[in-house]
């Protein structure tokens, strides 16, 4: 009886307690109803569109926010957030237009100029910390990695055959150079005879690199040396390395005269396949001896490189050639122009940079031209002088370009083969040459 009276009680004090939850959670339910009706009927319609409209990119341009802060997390001023992003918004159409209308290195310029496009996009964040070309800089360009995989599969694509078949072309390679060590000094006299710019020599350092027209190694360098200024020096070197047949020719034939641009040169002698094995091994061992610093950019290229000429690994030689370089083109280029934001772009510190990578880059254009000039002076083979703008290490735009200005004075002089020597001679001389900046100013 005890037991069957204890079972009865546990039973009603079950059911007593199961009604009071439902009681209480009808209550909640009841009164979470009754806030929700309330929430809905204190917001009108009006007010619903007004919100609307605050949140538009028409009212972030027409009035900005006040408080609105940069991707850096600094305020920014009311120029930046209305007109300055209408500029930069048109000067992504204007990379547009010289990609798709004139062929100006579309693999480039598009991604630059989207890049651009979407970094000027008020509200959305896209160029911040958090947003999607945020991430893809911090990945990839603020840490090198991008450009050590774009000369990986730059070296790939490489045939040293060229360069070792006419070994005195590696001089005007050397001396397109000029421009980054003059502009060095240019740089550094700038900061200390004018008061709006205070260039470090490590910032100076950094900037002159454009003067190779080497993307990969002016964002190596710059992460380097001068990390505040990597964005404007990844747009500058890019720029100027898509501008190649806008800025090379006017030199080139300022430089020469009709008989040189004639010159035809002789046929290059065949380079067998043991020295296109050893040259990237040779190369590498003694940039590891002399300038270690170096060593990163000279050794994905020969890397890269050596996997194409020992013909055995041609899926892995494919990638690095198409695949890969090509993923890594489209995240760079997004980028890069993450940089263009008006805030980042439209200082004087950044036009200063554009500035002086253009002079970098003209001086090392007319300085290969002018050693090519001077190498005819002496006995021997001649050089054709358009050749020495190849020197910069913009492969193989600059050699493109050499062999086209060379085209419109002789149909039947194909200098294309002969501009790869110093071409690639470049791509050496620049990564050489970041090496002696980091290793004398790091």
């Amino acid at each position: 009886m005890r037991f069957i009276i204890i079972k009865l009680f546990t039973f009603v004090m079950l059911i007593g307690a199961t009604t009071m939850y439902a009681s209480a959670g009808a209550d909640a339910a009841s009164g979470a109803s009754t806030h929700k009706e309330e929430t809905y009927q204190t917001q009108s319609f009006g007010e619903m569109v007004g919100g609307f409209v605050n949140s538009t990119g028409i009212k972030a341009f027409v009035s900005p926010n006040p408080d609105e802060l940069s991707s850096h997390g600094e305020k920014m001023s009311d120029f930046h957030k209305s007109w300055g992003r209408i500029i930069m918004i048109l000067i992504a159409f204007v990379l547009f237009y010289l990609a798709i209308a004139k062929g100006f290195e579309p693999l480039l310029l598009l991604p630059i100029g989207f890049g651009g496009l979407l970094a000027n996009i008020p509200v959305a964040g896209i160029a911040g910390p958090d947003g999607f070309l945020g991430i893809m800089y911090e990945m990839g360009l603020a840490n090198q990695f991008f450009p050590i995989l774009i000369f990986m599969g730059v070296g790939a694509m490489t045939d040293f055959g060229p360069l070792l078949s006419n070994p005195k072309t590696a001089l005007l390679g050397g001396a397109a150079q000029f421009g980054i060590f003059g502009t060095l000094v240019g740089a550094v006299a700038l900061a200390q005879y004018t008061p709006i710019f205070d260039f470090t020599l490590q910032q100076a350092s950094a900037i002159s690199i454009i003067g190779g027209a080497d993307g990969p190694t002016s964002i190596f360098i710059a992460s380097k040396l001068a990390p505040e200024l990597l964005g404007a020096i990844a747009v500058a070197s890019y720029s100027y390395m898509a501008m190649v047949p806008i800025i090379q020719p006017p030199i080139m034939k300022a430089l020469t005269n009709d008989a040189e641009r004639r010159i035809k040169m002789s046929t290059l002698r065949h380079v067998s396949r043991l020295e296109k094995l050893v040259f990237p091994i040779m190369v590498l061992v003694l940039a590891i001896l002399v300038l270690p610093d170096a060593t990163p950019l000279i050794g994905a290229f020969m890397f890269g490189n050596f996997l194409k000429e020992s013909g055995v690994v041609d899926r892995l030689s494919d990638t690095m050639q198409n695949a890969l370089i090509n993923i890594v083109t489209i995240f760079l280029g997004l980028a890069v122009g993450s940089k263009l934001a008006a805030d980042q772009f439209l200082v004087a510190d950044t036009l200063a940079i554009l500035a002086l990578g253009v002079v970098a880059f003209s001086a090392g254009t007319a300085a290969g031209v002018i050693m090519a000039k001077i190498m005819n002076l002496f006995p021997g083979n001649k050089v054709n002088p358009l050749i020495g703008s190849a020197g910069v290490s913009a492969v193989p735009m600059a050699a493109r370009v050499s062999n086209k200005v060379g085209m419109e004075y002789d149909r039947s002089n194909m200098l294309l083969m002969h501009a790869m020597g110093p071409n690639v001679a470049g791509v050496i001389g620049s990564a050489v040459a970041a090496g002696i900046l980091i290793s004398l100013f790091s």
